[in-house]
This record gives C-alpha cells, structure tokens and sequence, in this order.
C-alpha cells in the first residue's frame, strides 16, 4: 500500500510540474533563465518516470543510470541549442 501511495504523490508531482510548464508557455512568459528552469523540471520528470514508472529505482548500475545519462545528454544539447544559437535575426 505504501508503494501505490508514493506512485501517487509522484503522478501528482508529476501534473505540477507539467502544469507549471504549459502555463509558462500559455502565457508568455518564456525568458532565459525560465528556459533554464523548465530544462530543470523536464530532467526531475524524466528521472520520476524512469526511477519509479519504468522500475528502475532498485536496479543498480548501468541499467539505472542509462536513462540519466541520455536525458542528460538531450538536456545538454537543447540548451546549448537555446543558449547559442548558430545564426542570430536582427
């Protein structure tokens, strides 16, 4: 019963987070460092859903730390995508 109770608080967790991002972009209120944040929130998201959703939580090395490390590196790139651009429109 404890298990179904944290999956909850995490589901919920989960909805907030996402919430909190759709709204950001509802109403425009994207800025540099918000951009940083919502990469922060995406990366809490993704290690929820791969620690207690995809059952890795118990698993140890590689096999837990893989999805990690790939998020990671996604995370990475979009930012440095967002924070340096190749070209800039004036």
């Amino acid at each position: 019963m404890k298990i179904k109770r944290t999956l909850e608080y995490i589901w919920i967790l989960l909805i907030i987070l996402t919430i909190f991002a759709y709204l950001l972009g509802y109403l425009k209120l994207i800025s540099t460092s918000l951009v940083g944040i919502l990469l922060l929130t995406t990366f809490i998201k993704g290690a929820l859903v791969s620690d207690y959703f995809m059952g890795l939580k118990s698993v140890s090395g590689k096999y837990r730390f893989m999805p990690i490390i790939w998020l990671s590196v996604v995370i990475t790139l979009i930012s440095i995508a967002y924070y340096f651009p190749l070209s800039t429109t004036n």
